[in-house]
């Protein structure tokens, strides 16, 4: 079982998001305890952070250390063409 934690920057960004969007974030993000094997990860390559997760219109972008099993997130973000 992973440990789920919130960097201040992607904490700020939820609570930035409207309150039935942050929860699904919210909910999502914790099923990244059974990281990982989890629906909608994505590996990045040539990126800041390990994964992408995919939410509705949001990305939330994650680093993994699999020794420790903590899922780090790290920001939250709407879709659009400046996300990645």
């Amino acid at each position: 079982m992973n440990e789920v934690v919130y960097s201040n920057k992607a904490a700020k960004q939820l609570r930035k998001l409207q309150p039935a969007d942050s929860k699904m974030v919210r909910s999502e993000c914790n099923k990244l305890t059974g990281m990982p094997d989890c629906a909608n990860v994505k590996a990045l390559v040539n990126h800041k952070y390990q994964y992408r997760l995919r939410v509705g219109s949001f990305r939330i972008f994650f680093d993994f250390d699999g020794v420790a099993h903590i899922v780090s997130i790290e920001e939250v973000k709407k879709r659009d063409e400046r996300t990645y």
